[in-house]
């Protein structure tokens, strides 16, 4: 069963900078390559979010609170 899909608006001028990628390259459409793209970068943002929140060194935490500081919140 194939699913059914949804219209995506984007900028004229983008769509023809995607046109011009897509006529260099072994895609048979946009589309193809919209979906490619937003796969791909779909599939990197569920594996950072499974690494859970980013750490922070010791400088970026010192830096944070020094501006916090700075701003009345400290």
């Amino acid at each position: 069963m194939r699913e059914s899909k949804v219209t995506i608006k984007i900028p004229r001028p983008l769509y023809r900078r995607i046109q011009q990628v897509v006529d260099d390259s072994g895609f048979d459409s946009a589309t193809d390559f919209i979906v490619y793209v937003l796969r791909d970068l779909m599939g990197e943002a569920e594996a950072n979010a499974d690494q859970g929140p980013p750490e922070f060194t010791q400088d970026e935490l010192e830096d944070v609170k020094r501006k916090l500081k700075n701003l009345g919140y400290l």
